[in-house]
C-alpha cells in the first residue's frame, strides 16, 4: 500500500462523496462492459443530472474519476448541474470499472446459458474468482485502494470535501475499506447507477490494524 504523508490526526477530515456513473448503453444491453469505453443512455445523463441537483453548493476542493467516458461524463454533468464550480479533476485508470476479459461485450444472459447460470455467478459474484482474462473484486481492489491511499485519503485527512466518480466495483471497493466490510458482507452490497453516497468521518486517529485511519460517523444515500 502507498505510503502516506504525515497527518495531523486530530483534525476533522473532510466529506467524502462516492458515485457511481449513469446508465451506460451495455447496462441498458445487459451487457459486460469493463473497460470497454460506452456512453451515456439519456437515461443515464438524466440521472447525472439529478445526482448534481442533491449535491448542488457543495464546497468540493477536488473531483477524482477514471478514464472511461461515462464516469467522466456522468462528472461533468454533476459539476455543470450543481453549479460546483471549476475544481480540479483528476482521472486515473486506477479508478477503472473491474475488467471482465473475455466476457466484455457479452449479454449476460446469453452468457449464462453459454458457461451456466451457477459458474456465471461465480464469476460476477465470488470475491477474489477472475473470469478468463479478467479481474476478480480482490485484484480490483489491489489497484484502486493504493490509489486512494496515496492520492485521495491524504485531501480527506486535510479536512477537504472530495467528489469521487467511477464504477460499481472500484467503488465497491472503496467502500469495502472505509466500511470495514468482510469479502462476505460486500458481495451483497449493490452501487445503483448515479445516486450519490455521501460519508463523513469522525477526527481520524491512528490505526496499525487499517491502512485507512478513517472511521465513518455517517453515510447518507442522497436519493
Amino acid at each position: 500500500m502507498s505510503e502516506r504523508p504525515a497527518t495531523n490526526l486530530q483534525k476533522s477530515p473532510g466529506t467524502l462523496v462516492l458515485v457511481r456513473h449513469g446508465q451506460s448503453q451495455w447496462n441498458l444491453e445487459n451487457r459486460f462492459t469493463g473497460w470497454v469505453d460506452v456512453e451515456l443512455t439519456d437515461l443515464g445523463r438524466e440521472e447525472a443530472r439529478r445526482a448534481g441537483e442533491h449535491l448542488k453548493g457543495m464546497p468540493f476542493s477536488h473531483a477524482f474519476t477514471s478514464h472511461l467516458k461515462r464516469a467522466q461524463d456522468t462528472l461533468r454533468i454533476i459539476l455543470e448541474t450543481g453549479a460546483l464550480g471549476d475544481i480540479p479533476v483528476t482521472s486515473s485508470s486506477a479508478l477503472n470499472e473491474r475488467h471482465y476479459g473475455d466476457l466484455q461485450g457479452l449479454n449476460k444472459d446469453e452468457t449464462a446459458r453459454k458457461y451456466g447460470a451457477d459458474q456465471v455467478h461465480i464469476w460476477r459474484r465470488s470475491y477474489d474468482v477472475c473470469p478468463p482474462g479478467g479481474e476478480s473484486l480482490k485484484t480490483t481492489a489491489e489497484r484502486v485502494l493504493p490509489y486512494f491511499e496515496g492520492n485521495i485519503l491524504p485531501s480527506l485527512l486535510e479536512g477537504e470535501n472530495i467528489l469521487v466518480v467511477a464504477h460499481g466495483n472500484s467503488l465497491r471497493a472503496i467502500v469495502m475499506a472505509l466500511e470495514k466490510l468482510t469479502p462476505e458482507e460486500i458481495l451483497e452490497v449493490n452501487i445503483p447507477t448515479a445516486v450519490p453516497l455521501l460519508y463523513e468521518f469522525l477526527p481520524a486517529s491512528a490505526s496499525p490494524s487499517s491502512p485507512i485511519p478513517l472511521t465513518v460517523r455517517s453515510k447518507k444515500v442522497l436519493a
